[in-house]
């Protein structure tokens, strides 16, 4: 690990200076000068130092940990690994950085800690073995929590104190993990999934032995389909109030539970779409996120008073928040038109990153479409000219996920091209009601590609989209969605992009991480020995004859989520065809954080793309 350090510049209007970016983008063209712009993340910081703070940044053309000291304005990099770093948190007192140490992106790995001066990495928690990462908390006596998933145990919990050894304190087959720590280190608050649905989870506080103090389970034992999520303690010693997101009213919204006395207490919060929250420093108002028809705004929510005020965003997407002890705000901000920025409801910009700026792209419009579960949302960017364009449905992830008015380089970069951008959040995704993010168990794949289907119908009569060069592309389950719509709709896509897919989905199954497979039996309703014909109706494999378009396929060798073996079944099922593909994998593991890989990437679909259509290209990619 690196141990250098610099002295942050402040520009003139006193935000701090991001360590300076690697190289220079010089003559490049603007799609590439989005992805080497130099980003941060929202800055993290120590609850009982608020001075010192974390957080991201691609300076040095791979994504890694900074560790920054307001009160000096001294910056320096923490992580310096060959595949980037992200995941990392700071102790409560400020003294020591945690991050996750995984293999290229094999997110299997352990917990690693540093000096936040600088100095040597040392194991965090010597004793436990390598795992998948299920959730962590830190404690102000040096207590962690430390949640752990294998495919041998499932899922533990230990909790690791200080010279001793880590004591298991929870151990089950289904997916859970670590949700907060009280502020006085008494109470532990664990989300889980044992009665089987991992889509809905339970809530059990315990104490640090194990012990357990309280439970809330609005799934009742499996029987509904109603989640809960921890959102975290109140900041205060002694208090024992854990706030708590339901879905009791068809969506996602906070309530507060105190475990010690079972009283749960309804926030009069009442906006549309989903609203998420947090605490102030003091614990006296809450921080609140809305999200609502791809937008999100904050709000402060007073509990006492039952007081809810808005707290002034642009329009487009915070990304996240968070409150600071002398209450202003500090939020991550952008949307499609106009790249991300680190704000604060003081007026400055908390983190200017030296160097040049992204450049801008083009305004989200909204689309609403009837389809046949429902009215469905797509976001849509246009170049310059008039339609009908080639089109690229760029199909988001998740599945519970959704697109929203947010800075994104990929679609920017189509763009640029010439290209109409359709982001479809089909049923299945966030931010639209619990019933449309559920319904599509069982017909898992296919009810998405029916909504996929009416707004491409859409886009064609409207006139934006040229009916014979429309693109269906995607990355992680909308990769999967990509090759499972070239099968299942051969004559309604003329080319295909899946980055990091689910192609095969028995063998995916068989071979991607515990919770995932948790997932899937929860999606499709058993395992693929339990009902087969669920897992062999949405496989893009069960349909690859069918596939008459171009199938370009990028893949991590490393990849837990959508492992290798499995695209390299369906890749070998189209050579045994002779249809027109190109595959190209790369060493590391769900995505890259190397900024020049992602441009590579990126490329490489824009040549295919252009050649397979007719646009020109620069030459054919060899396996």
């Amino acid at each position: 690990m690196t141990d250098e350090t610099t002295t942050a510049n402040t520009d003139s209007s006193g935000a701090a200076c991001a360590p300076r970016a690697a190289g220079s983008p010089g003559a490049a063209p603007d799609w590439e000068k989005r992805f080497r712009a130099p980003r941060v993340s929202l800055p993290e910081w120590a609850e009982d130092a608020p001075d010192r703070s974390l957080f991201v940044s691609n300076a040095t053309g791979t994504f890694e940990l900074y560790a920054w000291d307001r009160a000096t304005g001294e910056q320096r990099q923490v992580t310096d690994r060959p595949n980037g770093t992200t995941d990392g948190t700071l102790t409560p007192d400020g003294e020591w950085i945690w991050w996750f140490s995984d293999t290229d992106g094999d997110e299997f790995g352990v917990w690693m800690r540093q000096p936040f001066g600088g100095g040597a990495d040392e194991p965090a928690a010597p004793g436990l073995e390598p795992s998948y990462p299920a959730g962590l908390a830190l404690g102000r006596d040096g207590t962690a929590v430390i949640g752990r998933s294998t495919d041998e145990d499932g899922t533990t919990i230990h909790v690791v104190r200080p010279g001793q050894p880590p004591v298991e304190i929870y151990r089950h087959r289904e997916s859970a993990g670590v949700g907060a720590l009280s502020h006085d280190g008494s109470l532990i608050a664990i989300e889980h999934t044992e009665h089987g649905d991992a889509m809905h989870s339970a809530i059990r506080v315990v104490r640090p032995d194990g012990s357990t103090v309280a439970e809330l389970d609005d799934t009742k034992g499996g029987t509904e389909e109603l989640g809960l999520s921890v959102m975290g303690f109140a900041p205060v010693d002694g208090d024992s109030r854990l706030l708590v997101g339901h879905q009791r009213r068809g969506r996602w919204e906070p309530m507060i539970w105190d475990p010690l006395s079972g009283e749960e207490s309804a926030l009069a919060i009442d906006l549309p779409g989903d609203v998420g929250a947090d605490w102030y420093p003091d614990g006296a108002a809450l921080l609140v996120e809305h999200e609502f028809r791809a937008r999100a705004e904050l709000w402060r929510y007073e509990p006492l008073t039952r007081t809810l005020t808005r707290v002034e965003t642009p329009t487009g997407t915070v990304s996240g928040a968070t409150a600071r002890p002398d209450g202003a705000v500090e939020f991550l901000w952008s949307s499609a038109a106009q790249p991300p920025e680190v704000r604060s409801t003081s007026g400055a910009v908390v983190l200017d990153p030296p160097g040049a700026k992204a450049p801008g792209s083009v305004p989200v419009t909204d689309a609403w479409v009837e389809g046949p579960g429902g009215t469905v949302h797509a976001l849509v960017q246009r170049p310059e000219g008039d339609g009908p364009f080639p089109t690229v449905f760029e199909v988001h992830g998740g599945p519970t996920w959704h697109d929203s008015d947010a800075f994104a380089s990929g679609p920017a970069a189509w763009v640029d091209h010439g290209f109409a951008v359709v982001r479809v959040n089909y049923r299945g995704s966030t931010g639209y009601g619990r019933e449309w993010t559920d319904a599509l168990k069982h017909r898992v794949g296919l009810i998405e590609l029916e909504d996929i289907a009416a707004v491409r119908e859409w886009a064609v009569s409207s006139g934006l989209a040229d009916p014979q060069r429309l693109v269906l592309s995607g990355g992680s389950w909308g990769g999967y969605l990509t090759l499972l719509g070239l099968g299942t709709q051969p004559e309604a896509w003329a080319l295909g992009l899946a980055a990091v897919p689910v192609a095969d989905y028995v063998t995916a199954y068989h071979d991607e991480m515990e919770a995932l497979k948790a997932m899937d039996r929860t999606l499709l309703g058993g395992t693929p020995e339990e009902v087969p014909e669920r897992f062999e109706a949405s496989s893009p494999l069960t349909y690859v004859d069918a596939v008459r378009a171009p199938v370009y396929i990028s893949a991590g060798v490393n990849d837990p989520r959508c492992p290798i073996r499995q695209v390299e079944n369906y890749v070998d099922r189209l050579k045994a065809r002779n249809h027109p593909h190109e595959v190209y994998r790369y060493d590391a593991g769900h995505g890259s954080l190397v900024v020049e890989e992602r441009i590579k990437q990126v490329r490489l679909e824009l040549d295919f793309t252009r050649r397979y259509l007719g646009l020109g290209g620069d030459g054919e990619l060899k396996e």
